[in-house]
């Protein structure tokens, strides 16, 4: 699908390395690459391997054939019945500002709701302010507690949204 010359599509197996490297520099440029984020998960350079788990899915954004971003549900183990953590949602700055981020995430909204899921969940840090106002523009609110079992302990925002 093609909107105002971005592309949006599932992930592809040979988008691996360049997705992992476009979230580990979102991460250096914030100074979050640390223990216990994304930045040290072994998944991250697997991630077209990851998403092909059952009532998963993951969108790329891409411009010319450069990849802008990307944005992904996945059935995280131990979330409430009906639940899907929205995952892996970053954005290069170049094209931050552009709408881009909000028609990933509602793509990911929609591909929810298509598999089934009732609401979703997700964890950030205060460093990335511009995106939890997004998320919270978007009808998701904050929750005192992690939910689930992704493994990201050095995240402390917790939040949820029904669908």
């Amino acid at each position: 699908m093609n909107i105002n010359g971005v592309t949006y599509r599932i992930i592809e197996s040979g988008d691996n390395k360049e997705l992992a490297e476009l979230i580990r520099s979102v991460f250096r440029e914030f100074r979050i690459d640390r223990p216990g984020t994304v930045y040290f998960d072994p998944t991250t350079d697997n991630l077209y391997e990851l998403f092909r788990a059952q009532g998963s899915v993951y969108w790329i954004a891409e411009e010319n054939g450069v990849m802008a971003g990307g944005c992904g549900v996945y059935p995280t183990p131990g979330l409430p019945e009906g639940y899907a953590e929205l995952v892996k949602f970053y954005l290069l700055p170049q094209w931050r500002g552009k709408g881009i981020g909000r028609t990933l995430m509602e793509k990911c909204f929609e591909s929810a709701k298509q598999i089934g899921y009732v609401g979703l969940y997700l964890e950030s840090l205060p460093e990335l302010s511009r995106a939890v106002s997004m998320y919270i523009k978007s009808g998701f609110s904050h929750i005192p507690h992690a939910l689930g079992n992704s493994g990201h302990f050095g995240c402390n925002i917790w939040m949820v949204k029904e669908l």
